[in-house]
């Protein structure tokens, strides 16, 4: 157990703790696909926001036209308030249309329409996070919500990746980390400290101050949790911002290799993390980020190495510097800019869509 403060306030499990909070004045965010759909993981993550008792529970619904009926009737059984957003909707598209905002689908996408829900209702806070959490509890709103009833705006999640006698969160720790790293190596600039003051930074659990998430311009797809980082640093910074121990995380692993697997993420994590220091004034040399990057990795998994036999686990030490020459691939210059707007500036209005979103659900096949 360790008590080490970073330069964002961090707050730790030292007695099991389930803080009073806010919960009644807060929405929550829920991204969920159809697959998700009446699988251990979701239905633990909806019993136990039953017992939280929030404001609203947005969640955010990528499904196939003939799969959306059977989970809104699923989502229906739970004893909670339940807003679903189609993010496949008819409706839905068009009104995107309509606004100029269609374009690629992803997570980040999903959940920025379900924040456009949220942000329509008069709850104060907006947490999000995934369904996909086999050790979720009742703790992890209450923990998140905490810090911002107490003046903070901003706070995000952190937890060990340690599963099957493995070290996980390969793409935070071979990836963002010594990015990271050889970043700072070479600009002193404050986002860097910011971005490096995270212990999880790829959770996918955050909470915010209705100002804040109002704020947000969002990725559309996995660069969703740096993306919100960046944008967090220029309306939070430092002093606004906090990290709270969410204790053991269980969820799903993914193939480096094939669609959708950690080597297609790290394009778009990467893409979004460089450009949220270029929007903070780092303008990187990226010939040598690339070579800094490999070295700050291989450094790592050295320390990763000893860290896994200090704990008697499993450590393959040349698979994760074959990942580290995957991920290389990806520290380049960011492409276009095609984030979405913040919902102060959206071209569309949240009311608007909440509408299409129920004239959606209502009409979804069973």
């Amino acid at each position: 157990m360790e008590y080490v403060q970073e330069r964002v306030t961090t707050l730790h499990e030292f007695t099991d703790p389930v803080p009073e909070a806010p919960t009644d004045r807060a929405a929550v965010v829920v991204p969920m696909t159809d697959r998700e759909h009446a699988s251990l993981a979701a239905e633990r993550v909806l019993t136990a926001l039953e017992t939280v008792d929030p404001g609203r529970v947005v969640v955010a619904l990528r499904a196939e036209g003939g799969r959306a009926g059977a989970v809104r009737d699923w989502l229906a059984a739970y004893d909670l308030p339940v807003e679903v957003v189609w993010c496949d909707g008819p409706r839905v598209a068009e009104l995107l249309g309509e606004a100029g905002l269609d374009g690629p689908r992803g997570k980040g996408r999903d959940v920025w329409l379900a924040l456009g829900v949220a942000l329509a209702g008069d709850e104060e806070y907006v947490v999000v996070h995934d369904a996909d959490t086999r050790s979720y509890g009742p703790h992890h709103v209450r923990r998140l919500l905490f810090p911002l009833a107490r003046g903070y705006e901003f706070t995000k999640g952190y937890y060990a990746r340690v599963e099957n006698n493995r070290l996980y969160g390969r793409l935070f720790r071979l990836f963002y980390v010594p990015l990271v790293r050889a970043l700072a190596e070479r600009h002193d600039e404050p986002v860097l400290d910011y971005l490096g003051a995270f212990r999880y930074a790829l959770a996918g659990e955050f909470a915010a101050s209705r100002r804040l998430a109002a704020g947000l311009r969002v990725q559309r797809g996995w660069g969703l949790e740096v993306g919100t980082l960046g944008e967090a640093f220029g309306a939070a910074g430092f002093d606004g911002t906090a990290q709270v121990d969410l204790g053991v995380h269980e969820h799903d692993h993914r193939a480096v290799s094939g669609p959708s697997g950690l080597g297609d993420m790290s394009e778009e994590v990467g893409a979004a993390l460089l450009r949220a220091v270029l929007d903070h004034g780092v303008a990187p040399a990226y010939d040598e980020l690339t070579e800094a990057y490999r070295d700050a990795g291989r450094q790592l998994v050295r320390q990763y190495a000893a860290d896994a036999a200090f704990n008697g686990l499993e450590y393959d030490r040349g698979g994760e510097l074959e990942q580290i020459d995957r991920y290389a691939a990806a520290v380049r210059e960011p492409g276009p800019d095609r984030r979405l707007p913040a919902w102060n500036d959206a071209p569309l209005d949240g009311d608007e869509l909440l509408a299409a979103a129920r004239a959606d659900l209502a009409n979804a096949e069973r």
